[in-house]
């Protein structure tokens, strides 16, 4: 018979488990943390040329997954996606510095600032992926895009040659591209070099069989993205999304948890059904019992953290809790903000509350939602400095707020002059903050600001037409409302 786990040693194998760092480029994806969502199983398709997602929801994840010929073989076993196993992939853009591969964020300043067309440049980067030996000669990115121009029927040439070598040998040519936001820190251009990429993600969709793009790309700059080119629609008509429902995220926490080699993750593997071992050495989550059944998930998490966020079910459903208080305003998870979470409420637990009849006490979950509230605004401060402008002037109150008590105290806080002299700091030869990246498309709009930040989920607008923050944004921006989770303490 096997033996049930106590709470230490529940918390003891999550303490382990769980990744310490949940950024993507500092954790790369490998055998053991690769977990293939049913949901992201559209934007693996070849032919999904957009795949859009916020921050933290696995677009990284996913393109160093792709380039990486074994976890590219797992994910085509798992998804049956067989084209998978038929690909050379190759980086379009991406957070690596890979000079010989894209240009950088230096190189694409200059080209902009000599007012280079976008989709020759991405043109330039397809080309030299493709092998076209004259550009591999030229070490300038500058001078690969002059051959482009100077040269359209060798382009042409080059492209129509490797899309029917690839026919021959049944493959596909796949370019991905992925941390589009650190494309240009003014926002215009950096629309503009999106632009150029989609233009010519679509022209390989449409002119060729074997060659195609992948773009991983945030919602709000795909939105914004300049698509003044014949046939743009297509491309929103294939776009995937990477979403994470709550038997998702749950399924990602008892992945980590079962495919950890620590001394407790057997006794959690034999209690919790029949996981195999693939030719991997992967260890596939029971998909009845902790991946797709959220009854039974909320039966084993309920071993883990109880039942309730406190005495009763007044308090709330353990299982439901956590990702109901991290869902932002477009209803959506990130497993970052999900693990974060957890991370923190074991250490809150094992500190505090050490002597707790379960592994995670629920004051210890609610100090872990405060803590993803701040690294998700930190997030948001790195990629979108301008919000915090736009919501600072709402700190100390309380939501749901009224439109009009928002545009009061835009006013006073005079935020059209703060987002003017926020974008002039950033003018194109400024060497002030480099990394900051995007801004506000209407900061004279206040209608058009709220709307900006609905899409980014930062805001939600409720039905009776007042604005409201989700708590993985209310919290660390000091607003408050009755009966939610407390903001964090200044003290």
């Amino acid at each position: 018979m096997t033996t049930a786990l106590g709470a230490e040693e529940y918390r003891a194998l999550l303490s382990t488990a769980l990744p310490e760092a949940t950024d993507a480029d500092t954790l790369l994806p490998n055998l053991h943390t690769l977990f293939t969502p049913d949901s992201h199983r559209a934007a693996l398709y070849v032919d999904s040329t957009v795949v859009r997602g916020g921050r933290g929801v696995g677009k990284t994840f996913w393109y160093h997954s792709l380039l990486n010929d074994t976890l590219r073989e797992v994910a085509a076993e798992e998804y049956g996606i067989e084209r998978l196993r038929r690909l050379t992939v190759s980086p379009g853009y991406g957070a690596a510095v890979e000079p010989d591969l894209y240009p950088g964020k230096g190189v694409l300043r200059q080209l902009v600032e000599e007012d280079v067309r976008p989709y020759d440049l991405w043109y330039a980067v397809l080309l030299s992926a493709l092998g076209q030996s004259e550009l591999h000669a030229l070490p300038e990115w500058r001078d690969r895009v002059a051959w482009v121009r100077a040269n359209p029927g060798a382009a042409e040439r080059t492209v129509r040659q490797a899309d029917q070598e690839a026919q021959q040998y049944g493959t596909t040519h796949l370019i991905i591209f992925d941390a589009l936001e650190h494309l240009h820190r003014i926002r215009a251009q950096a629309d503009r070099l999106v632009g150029g990429i989609l233009e010519l993600a679509l022209a390989m969709r449409l002119g060729t069989r074997n060659i195609r793009c992948k773009v991983f790309i945030r919602p709000d700059m795909f939105d914004g993205a300049l698509l003044h080119f014949p046939d743009a629609s297509k491309l929103t008509a294939n776009a995937a999304s990477l979403t994470w429902s709550n038997a998702n995220l749950y399924g990602l926490l008892f992945h980590y948890m079962g495919n950890h080699d620590g001394e407790y993750a057997a006794p959690f593997r034999r209690l919790t059904g029949d996981w195999q071992t693939d030719a991997y050495g992967r260890r596939h989550i029971p998909p009845a019992l902790l991946r797709g059944d959220e009854q039974s998930q909320a039966e084993q998490f309920a071993r883990i953290a109880g039942p309730y966020m406190g005495a009763n079910y007044r308090k709330g459903n353990t299982y439901t809790w956590l990702p109901n208080h991290l869902m932002d305003g477009v209803e959506q998870v990130s497993p970052r903000s999900f693990l974060s979470a957890l991370n923190k409420a074991v250490a809150e637990t094992r500190g505090t509350y050490a002597g707790h009849e379960y592994a995670l006490h629920h004051e210890g979950i609610r100090r872990g939602v405060q803590t993803a509230s701040g690294t998700r605004v930190q997030e948001v401060d790195e990629d979108m400095p301008w919000v915090r402008l736009a919501v600072d002037p709402l700190a100390g109150g309380q939501v749901p707020i009224e439109q009009n008590t928002v545009m009061e105290l835009w006013g006073e806080a005079r935020l059209t002059d703060a987002l003017r002299k926020e974008a002039e700091r950033y003018e194109v030869g400024s060497d002030e903050d480099p990394d900051v990246r995007t801004g506000p498309r209407y900061p004279n709009s206040p209608d058009r600001l709220i709307e900006e930040l609905i899409v980014l989920g930062v805001m939600r607008r409720r039905h009776d037409g007042r604005l409201d923050l989700p708590d993985v944004y209310r919290i660390a921006f000091n607003i408050g409302r009755k009966g939610g989770v407390p903001r964090v303490s200044s003290g």
